[in-house]
Formats: structure tokens, C-alpha cells, sequence
């Protein structure tokens, strides 16, 4: 009896002798399956040719052959999509089911070669040959058998999907070629595996590549077994330890002592309790608390809500630092710190007035607008330690994501609140002077706009309840005073630029440089190096040099720098021993510097015609900029190179238009315009120009080149032109005075409605330069030009 298969009852097995099968043998092609020898299986029929062929082998001897597809997935395969090796079978019975579907029951008789396909239709008839299998047992396959059997019954153990009675049977059966094939038939491996397994004829060899099979098959099952033996451990582990703290902490009640998360739940409560929070938050952090309470610490969820309650309990609330406010320490502090800045330091007094008088708890918010290195960062501190609070400074530069404003969300892992509500944390107090430099930098692209969540951040009548993401309560930010730094405003959005109280920073004049130098630069450089007055002494005309010949630049960074490389040579030579003192003076500084950088070319650029001195505004502060104009034969074109932007090629060409409208008047006989080109160029042309401002200098350079006649060479030009001859105001006056100063130029060219703006231009400039105002261009060109022409006179 053989039980193998899905039989529900054992259906008795046919002995038939090698030599009864037929040569020739109706063919079954089976779609996923592969039957060995002697194994008993029901086969499902519903192909017609199947059908066919069933019907007429129950008719016959009920033999025929059974060989499995190359592709399972093929309906009607033909002769070259079956395999060539299958086994003869004979049909036990067959069985129609209520569904009319029909499954036959057979029993496995021999190995078969397909030789040669007879017929195709109405099944297939082919020519087979019977493989007689080897039965002689050699001491390698007595031992190749019982390692078999051995590892079967380890894989029955562990495998799910093989029964005991699976191992039973190999356990009794003593053939090895009977052995290997129903270990085959029994393994989960692939049709393509098996029907190796039943190509292969010579014992030996089958029972190597079943027994092959079997060690992959027992590999992977006992690695598996291993992975769910640690998942169970750890569960098991995990709800072990739950009971054993739930114990614990039904014996600490018992004993009247708390565990450690009831002494952490106990002292958060605590904490919120005592703080100045206002009610509604409190009831948000004890609603948080109670959640808390309720988590087992395992839980990751508890790990986040910790730390929110962490950062709602730790953030400063009702804490502030009393003001300040005596007016004259306050003043003096400032002027011991920085130099010059009276406008910034006039507004820090009047805030300390006013606070005074009337204690207000809403904090100014201030912009400091001004070129690098004027002292905007540096004098943020100054203002804390005058009023005696708390600073705290964060970099807006480069950030393009809004959630470093505002805060993740608590949904996100690793989320954390916004840099504001980081710098309030750190500082520790409601009113701190708080920073945000380089405001002019901020960027933005797909996860937000940081500017307009800064909005919020900096309107005096919302901020006091700003809501970052991540604590999602209100916070009141009006007591801090927020002061803001930028190189220029037209970057600011002009809703954030509109909340701001903008203080413009003037780049220094050598003067005040020089001050600057000796009081903070000079000592603090020593310091710096380790340097003693003894070993070094640097000379008021060494560091003038330094400013005139080494440094263009409207702050103090690059003379810092500069002075700082003086300390470093000297400090080369003291270890050397080749000087045991050095004297720093306006002769021998370039032996540490090196040779000039920079010298006052205005006299000989402006040596010939057609090339006048105007003046620009940077970010960085003013600038000289010369305009070369010159003539050449042509067609009339005016051609205009320098990187200039629309406006001033507007300007140039309106210039020239004026020019020649006044042609005639001025009496400019040696020039005809339509058979000359005109070509104007600004210097520095990698550098990108723009602006009305230098409309006046581009037709004195014009007029200077058609009349032959000079600009004067220590006189810078200023305003921009129409084509009725006017002369209109310009913006950046203070900014273009001082670059003018700082280049040597001492008389500046201005338009009348500018007159005001010398206001804010330091005393000490004003008294060395001289200034002319105009309100036509003709007076323009009668002060620019050495001889103007006649008719201007």
C-alpha cells in the first residue's frame, strides 16, 4: 500500500514488470508537477487532449507516460515544451467531481526517455525507451542512504510542511533509488530541481544531488527557525520585564516608595505647577503629563512626548532680567566699544529715556543696514551689556527652510522647535536683545519661505503670540528686542521690511579709522599675539600707511586683518631672536606688508580727454568709478561695454543726445556725429554697474572728448540728466562722499535737492571737502570741465 499523495484512503499499488510497458505510449504533459516512480498522486484532467487521452487508456491497458512542461503556463504545448524525461504511469482510477471536473489517480511504474513523438493529434503518441534503474548497493550508497535518512527526519522536524508519516515511511523503506525519490518528491524545491533529480539515472549520483538539495532546504529552514526562536525570545523578554515592573510597582505601593517614572511623572508636575505659564498652556503641558503617565517607557511614543514636556518646562517663562536704565552708563559703555555710530547709539539712549519715563514691555525691532565691517554684529552685544540682558545671535544667512523658523511639527522624528524658540531657551529670559544677522540673506525654495514666517516673528501686534510647530502653543515674543543686520535692503521683502525700524551704519573716513586702530584694533591684536608694549610699538603714521596704501574697504575687517599680520611677523622675529624690539613706522611697514596695494590713481587716469571721475554705491559702500569715453570714424553708433545695466545705458544715451542738441550752441565744429562712433566704457568690467547716478559724469566725459578738454582731476561727479538739461537728485550721497574722501578727491559735484543730505555726513569731512551743487547740467560742465566752451561761460 502506498499512501503518498492527497488521499484521503491508501489505494493499492499495481506491481507491473519493466517489460509489459509498451514501446509506444500515449504522452500527458503536466503543467507544475513531477512524479517519480512508484509515487501515487491525483492529477487534475481539463485539457481536451488529456480528456482524449484518458478516455482511451482506460479503454486499453491504462498505461501511458507523463512528462512535465518547460512552461508551466502554456495551455496546449507542443512537442519541444516538454521535458524528454518523465515516467511511464498507470491509472488507478478515476474520479468526477460535482463541479464536473475530472481528476484520475496514478501510480508511477518506471523512468521513460521520449525518443521520437509519433502522432500529435488527438494527443500525443510517442516512442518511449524504459530506463532500468541499478539496484546494487555499494558500501558509498549504504552510507549516502543512512546520511540521507538522518537529515530527512532533522527537515521533518523543523519543516511545517512535512508530517510525521512522511518520515515513518522513510524510516521503513530500505531501496536507495525508492529512497531518494520520495525524499525529492517530498522537498520544497523547484520543478526545475526535481526534474534534475529525475534525469538522474546512476544512484550514486542521485543520491548526491537529492542529498544537495536536502542540506540547502535544511540551511535555510534552520535559519529561519533561528529568526523567529530570537523574535520569540524578545517578545517573551519584553512582556517578562512589563510584568516584572508591573510587580515592581505593586510591591513599591505596598511599601510606600515610588519607581522612577512616578518620581519623573511627580517632579514634571511639579515643575509646571511652580512655573509662570499661563493657563492655557498649563493645561495643555498637564493634559501632555497625563498621556505620559500612562505610556510604558519602553514605548517610543514616550521618548517624544518627554522630550516635549522637557521643552515646554525648561523654556523661560515669566523670567526676565531688570533693565538698566541709567542713561550715562549706558553711553559710556557704548563709547567704550565703538567709535563713532552716533545715530545708532542717539536711538539706544532714547529707548532707555522712554523706558525710563514710561516702563513699556514691548522691545523695539531695529535693522542695522551697512557695509561689512562697520561693527553691526559687534555693537548688537554692546547694546545687551548696556541694558544688562541677556544676548543671543543666530545667522539667517543661506536658510531656505521655514521650519527653522517655526519648528517641525512633533509628527516628524528628530523634530525640534524653530531657532527662535532655541535662542530664547538659551538665553533664558523673556526680554534678551536677540540677533538675526544677515537677514539680507535668507533664501527660499520648495519647504517654504522663511521671510514670511519671520512676519510674525517681528510684528510688534502678533508676536506676542507666536506659535512654533513644534510646542503648537502661544509664546510671548514682545518683550524681546529683536535687532536685525544687513549689508542692503533691497533684498528684504518689503512686508518684513515694513515691520522694521531701519538704522543705516555709514562705512568709516580715514580719521575715524585711525582711531578705531590705535584705541581697539592695535590692543586687541597684541593681546591676540602674545605681544607685550615692550616688544612692539606701532606708529600712528605706520597705521595711517595701513589705511591709505593697504585697505580700501568702508569697515575695519581688512585693516584688522592687515594689523594682524604686522603682529605675526613681529612675532616670527622675536622667536628668531633676530630683534629684540621691533618699531613699526610709515617706512619700513612694507617690509611686513609687503609693497602698496593701492595708491590714488585719479590725477593719472584722468590725464587725457574724454575720461571724468563719477561716484557709485555698493553694498559695501561707495566707489569711484572713472568714464572713458573716445571717437573714431564710423556710421554714428555708440557703442557702450563695461557690464552696464539698462538704466545707465539709458542714461549714456541720453547724454549723448544732449550733447548733440547743444552741438550747435557750443559751437563743436570738429565732430560730425553721424559719421563718428562713440564708444563709452566703465572699468572693472566683470563687475555689473547700473543706476541713473552716473549721468552727469558720463557727459562731462562726452563734452571733454567732442571739445578736447580735460575733466579736472580732483573733482568727482554725481546726479542724474535729463534731456531738457536738468540735474535730479540721486540717492547713496553720504556713502559716495566718503568713498570720494577715502580716494583723495576732495571736491564732489552734487545735485541742489542732495544739499540736505550732507547732514549725515561726519563734521571732519565736510571741512576738508568742498561741495558744489547744481540744478542744470550746463553748470555741471562749467565746474567739471578745466575750459569749458565758450557759450557755458
Amino acid at each position: 500500500m502506498n499512501t503518498l499523495g492527497f488521499l484521503d484512503k491508501p489505494i493499492q499499488t499495481i506491481p507491473i514488470d519493466p517489460s509489459d510497458i509498451p514501446d509506444l505510449l500515449p504522452v500527458m504533459p503536466l503543467r507544475s508537477t513531477v512524479i517519480y516512480p512508484r509515487q501515487v498522486l491525483p492529477i487534475s484532467v481539463g485539457r481536451e487532449k488529456s480528456l482524449k487521452l484518458v478516455e482511451k487508456a482506460l479503454e486499453g491497458d491504462k498505461i501511458i507516460g507523463l512528462a512535465t512542461q518547460l512552461d508551466g503556463t502554456v495551455d496546449e504545448p507542443n512537442a519541444d515544451q516538454i521535458y524528454k524525461f518523465g515516467v511511464s504511469a498507470i491509472i488507478l482510477k478515476m474520479l468526477k467531481f460535482p463541479d464536473q471536473t475530472q481528476h484520475i489517480i496514478v501510480q508511477g511504474l518506471n523512468r521513460m526517455k521520449v525518443e521520437k513523438i509519433e502522432k500529435k493529434t488527438p494527443y500525443f503518441l510517442a516512442k518511449v525507451k524504459t530506463i532500468i534503474e541499478p539496484d546494487e548497493e555499494t558500501d558509498t550508497v549504504k552510507a549516502m542512504v543512512a546520511n540521507l535518512k538522518g537529515m530527512f527526519q532533522k527537515t521533518v522536524d523543523i519543516a511545517s510542511y512535512l508530517s510525521a508519516e512522511q518520515g515513518l515511511i522513510i524510516a521503513n523503506t530500505d531501496e536507495p533509488g525508492r529512497i531518494a525519490d520520495i525524499v525529492a518528491s517530498s522537498l520544497n524545491i523547484s520543478i526545475a530541481e526535481k526534474q534534475e533529480i529525475l534525469e538522474t539515472v546512476d544512484l550514486e549520483n542521485r543520491l548526491e544531488l537529492v542529498t544537495k538539495f536536502l542540506v540547502k532546504e535544511l540551511h535555510v529552514l534552520e535559519l529561519g527557525n533561528k529568526i523567529q526562536t530570537k523574535i520569540l525570545g524578545e517578545i517573551n523578554k519584553n512582556q517578562r520585564e512589563f510584568f516584572l515592573r508591573e510587580q515592581m510597582k505593586a510591591i513599591q505601593k505596598e511599601l510606600g516608595e515610588e519607581d522612577d517614572q512616578t518620581v519623573e511623572i511627580r517632579e514634571l508636575k511639579e515643575k509646571i505647577e511652580s512655573s509662570a505659564m499661563t493657563k492655557e498652556v498649563k493645561e495643555v503641558g498637564l493634559k501632555e503629563l497625563d498621556r505620559l503617565s500612562k505610556m510604558p517607557t519602553s514605548s517610543s511614543e514616550y521618548t517624544v512626548s518627554r522630550t516635549y514636556l522637557d521643552w515646554l518646562t525648561d523654556m523661560p517663562w515669566g523670567s526676565r532680567t531688570k533693565d538698566r536704565l541709567n542713561i550715562e552708563r549706558a553711553e559710556k559703555i557704548l563709547n567704550e566699544n565703538h567709535y563713532g555710530l552716533e545715530k545708532v547709539k542717539k536711538r539706544m539712549l532714547e529707548y532707555l529715556a522712554v523706558q525710563k519715563i514710561r516702563k513699556s514691555k514691548k522691545g523695539p525691532i531695529l535693522c542695522f543696514v551697512g557695509p561689512p565691517g562697520v561693527g553691526k554684529t559687534s555693537l548688537g552685544k554692546s547694546i545687551a551689556g548696556a541694558l544688562g540682558r541677556k544676548f543671543i545671535r543666530i545667522s539667517l544667512g543661506g536658510i531656505h527652510d521655514e521650519a527653522e523658523i517655526r519648528g517641525h511639527r512633533r509628527t516628524y522624528i528628530g523634530s525640534l522647535p524653530g531657532r527662535i524658540i532655541q535662542g530664547i531657551k538659551k538665553a533664558g529670559s523673556m526680554n534678551p536683545v536677540f540677533m538675526l544677522d544677515e537677514i539680507d540673506k535668507l533664501g527660499q525654495d520648495f519647504r517654504g519661505d522663511p521671510s514670511s514666517a519671520l512676519l510674525e516673528v517681528l510684528d510688534p501686534e502678533q508676536n506676542n503670540t507666536f506659535t512654533d510647530h513644534y510646542l503648537n502653543i502661544p509664546f510671548d515674543l514682545s518683550q524681546v528686542m529683536f535687532i536685525m543686520t544687513a549689508n542692503f535692503t533691497d533684498p528684504i521683502p518689503p512686508a518684513l521690511k515694513d515691520r522694521m525700524e531701519v538704522l543705516d551704519l555709514p562705512g568709516y573716513i580715514a580719521d575715524q579709522k585711525q582711531i578705531i586702530a590705535e584705541r581697539f584694533l592695535v590692543p586687541k591684536q597684541l593681546e591676540e599675539h602674545g605681544l607685550k608694549d615692550t616688544q612692539i610699538t606701532i606708529k600712528p603714521s605706520a597705521v595711517s600707511k595701513i589705511i591709505s596704501a593697504y585697505t580700501r574697504e568702508a569697515g575695519v575687517r581688512n585693516l584688522d586683518r592687515e594689523i594682524a599680520a604686522v603682529c605675526r611677523g613681529v612675532a616670527k622675529q622675536l622667536v628668531e631672536k633676530s630683534i629684540k624690539r621691533a618699531t613699526i613706522t610709515r617706512k619700513n611697514i612694507s617690509k611686513y606688508l609687503g609693497p602698496e596695494r593701492f595708491y590714488y590713481e585719479v590725477a593719472e587716469r584722468t590725464m587725457k580727454t574724454g575720461v571724468a571721475t563719477g561716484l557709485a554705491w555698493t553694498p559695501a559702500g561707495g566707489e569711484i568709478l572713472f568714464i572713458e569715453a573716445t571717437k573714431m570714424p564710423g556710421k554714428g553708433i555708440l557703442t557702450l561695454t563695461g557690464k552696464l545695466g539698462d538704466v545707465m545705458k539709458e542714461s549714456a544715451q541720453a547724454a549723448l543726445s544732449y550733447v548733440k542738441s547743444q552741438s550747435a550752441k557750443w559751437k563743436i565744429n570738429n565732430v560730425n556725429f553721424a559719421k563718428t562712433d562713440i564708444h563709452i566704457h566703465v572699468p572693472s568690467g566683470s563687475i555689473p554697474k547700473d543706476g541713473p547716478s552716473a549721468g552727469i559724469a558720463i557727459l562731462s566725459a562726452l563734452v571733454s572728448l567732442v571739445t578736447d578738454t580735460k575733466v579736472r582731476n580732483d573733482i568727482a561727479i554725481t546726479g542724474e540728466i535729463t534731456l531738457r538739461g536738468l540735474v535730479l537728485p540721486v540717492g547713496g550721497i553720504k556713502e559716495k562722499v566718503l568713498a570720494a574722501n577715502r580716494a583723495g578727491i576732495l571736491q564732489v559735484i552734487l545735485p541742489e535737492k542732495n544739499r540736505n543730505d550732507l547732514e549725515e555726513i561726519p563734521k571732519a569731512v565736510k571741512r576738508k571737502m568742498k561741495f558744489h551743487f547744481v540744478k542744470e547740467m550746463d553748470e555741471a560742465l562749467k565746474i567739471a570741465l578745466e575750459k569749458p566752451p565758450k557759450r557755458l561761460m
